[in-house]
């Protein structure tokens, strides 16, 4: 192109600005755990190290051997500490959908998360002790043991019993299904509880009236009742959440939802009818 002047203009040449870098994308999964509370951030670690001291001690197990019934065993401290640590995330995460305030529940996760910690400790404890942890009078500090492992029961009952009665007290909030999960969950919950008592009540009874091995063998009966009813509160909210993952229409999600509670309220009556039979 020419000016007026008859001397040709100069080209006009337009800058182009290199590529932005893209911005790196932090995971989901960090963002959310940037928006955890401390005293939840503090009982999932927690959760978290009970769950490998469980696995940690099925290694001892393979390579020590031993029997894996019986009082004394690497069984305890290995399903304690998986049963427990995954209680103890599963509580932390479920009563975030009930409506407690947000210091009374943060208050009661930290004495929760400390009572695990003392009831997983005292068990591996006696374990590497190679003595019952569980009705164990035998000597004053087994004893000792023994009745802070009960104490502490009793302290769990309590806290578990007081979540329990907020997700009744209140809908509970959360995606379609999680009010009937999470009711359906604590009140299988509170089952595990009576029946983890009456095992404590009993074989105390036994213990103090000097049948210190019927102690031990008496709460066998109970066991699967307590274990089937014990993860409820995991097993129900879990699905619940997976579901509103799902393309699938609300009803479809509710019956799923109803059929799950079915299923497990059939395997608690399964496992408590064949407790009242052999108890």
């Amino acid at each position: 192109m020419e000016s007026r002047s008859g001397t040709p203009a100069p080209a006009v040449t337009t800058a182009v600005a290199p590529p932005a870098r893209p911005s790196p994308v932090r995971p989901v999964w960090r963002e959310a755990w940037r928006g955890v509370r401390p005293a939840e951030r503090l009982c999932h670690v927690t959760g978290a190290v009970l769950v490998l001291s469980g696995l940690a001690h099925l290694v001892v197990f393979a390579v020590d051997g031993g029997p894996w019934d019986g009082p004394v065993s690497w069984r305890k401290p290995v399903t304690f500490g998986l049963s427990f640590g995954l209680t103890l995330i599963a509580i932390t995460w479920v009563t975030s959908y009930l409506r407690v305030g947000t210091r009374l529940r943060s208050a009661l996760l930290v004495v929760f998360a400390a009572d695990c910690v003392v009831e997983v400790g005292g068990i591996t404890l006696q374990a590497w002790r190679r003595v019952p942890s569980h009705l164990n009078m035998e000597t004053g500090f087994d004893t000792a043991v023994s009745m802070t492992l009960a104490v502490g029961g009793g302290v769990l009952v309590v806290l578990l019993t007081v979540f329990a009665v907020a997700s009744f007290r209140n809908r509970p909030a959360g995606p379609l299904g999680m009010p009937l999960a999470l009711r359906s969950g604590f009140a299988v919950l509170l089952v595990a509880l009576a029946s983890g008592a009456a095992m404590i009540a009993r074989g105390v009874v036994l213990t103090r009236t000097g049948h210190q091995e019927a102690a031990y063998h008496s709460t066998a009966p109970l066991k699967p009742l307590h274990g089937v009813s014990l993860h409820a509160v995991l097993v129900l909210p879990a699905l619940a959440w997976l579901l509103s993952h799902t393309p699938w229409s609300d009803r479809t999600r509710q019956r799923v939802v109803h059929t799950a509670v079915g299923c497990y309220a059939a395997a608690v009556l399964a496992t408590g009818t064949w407790a009242a039979l052999t108890w």
